[in-house]
């Protein structure tokens, strides 16, 4: 399944990267790079945007907007739409689509409860999807129970990359929680070295039901990420900012401060839809029910995927209502 690639076996200098970041204050120099993204003054933010153009060349010519100036500030830039013909569609109506543009860390079968991280290192999908932090008066539902033996993948955005993330399938939204946490670089060195680094950093997890049934997407921040939107919601993490819920809802907090909000009729969403976007680079991990999907064979560790690529087929034979 996996070729040699830059989610290997940890380095002496990936450690000598990693092991200082037990040390930044990555809360205070997230919010820090939140504000700094939010410069108006023209002068900085057409500077910003063409630096960064020009240091991971960006194509301009995908973007809906594809001159500099018209952007307001820098995370307008960062976050920008592309055009639909940009990020085709896989054309098979069966196909799993990739959520968001990217590198695949990891991928493959949910095994004794635990998702693997890197080589080496694994995460319990338990404390990922944020179960283990209530008590017994926990309005949340454990989610993990709906992936026993199931199917991950793991897709890491890096700053070159589109930030928007999008449906993989089809399906509705039942549940959303907040899970604070650290903040973590999830580059490939770090997430060698640090161990259980998906299930310690702050993180949304959105649950959906689809046509092959429940289907987790785990939204994982990271250092130097400024904000994690939704469509729905719009700014989810940090928790410091507000959540546009539905009228007379509210967020239920249970142990650790992790909250949840359940949807008796969420909004549905085609396959290929936008659901949220980071504001920087981060990770998106989606979970499947076992023997739901059925991985591309042309998928590897390391591989680069673009938002809308196939990377897996849905089994027919594990299609059912979506109640």
């Amino acid at each position: 399944m996996n070729r040699s690639s830059l989610f290997s076996t940890a380095s002496f200098s990936d450690y000598l990267r990693a092991i200082p970041q037990y040390l930044y204050p990555g809360h205070l120099l997230s919010r820090l790079l939140w504000q700094a993204a939010r410069i108006r003054s023209s002068g900085i933010k057409e500077r910003q945007i063409r630096w960064f153009i020009h240091r991971y060349q960006v194509d301009m010519g995908e973007a809906i907007h594809p001159n500099p100036a018209t952007y307001p500030d820098f995370n307008s830039f960062f976050t920008r739409a592309l055009h639909p013909a940009a990020r085709p569609m896989a054309p098979d109506g069966d196909a799993v689509i990739s959520p968001a543009d990217g590198h695949v860390s990891q991928f493959g079968t949910i095994k004794g409860a635990k998702a693997v991280q890197a080589k080496g290192r694994d995460y319990s999908v338990e404390a990922l999807l944020g179960d283990g932090a209530g008590d017994e008066n926990s309005p949340r539902s454990p989610l993990a129970s709906l992936f026993p033996d199931g199917q991950f993948i793991t897709v890491y955005l890096s700053p070159r990359d589109y930030h928007r993330v999008h449906m993989p399938v089809a399906g509705h939204l039942r549940e959303m929680r907040y899970i604070p946490g650290r903040l973590f670089s999830v580059d490939a060195a770090t997430t060698r070295v640090i161990p259980r680094l998906f299930a310690r950093n702050e993180r949304v997890v959105l649950l959906f039901h689809t046509k092959i049934g429940p289907m987790a997407l785990i939204m994982v921040g990271a250092v130097l990420v400024g904000s994690m939107e939704t469509v729905w919601a719009g700014t989810v993490a940090p928790a410091r900012r507000a959540v546009d819920l539905p009228a007379g809802s509210r967020w239920r907090t249970a142990g650790s401060h992790v909250r949840s909000h359940l949807y008796e009729d969420g909004p549905e969403f085609e396959r290929g839809q936008e659901i949220g976007r980071f504001n920087m680079g981060s990770t998106v991990i989606v979970l499947f029910p076992p023997e739901t999907v059925r991985w591309d064979e042309s998928l590897y560790s390391g591989a680069l995927v673009r938002m809308g690529e196939s990377v897996g087929s849905a089994r027919r034979d594990r299609e059912h209502n979506n109640q």
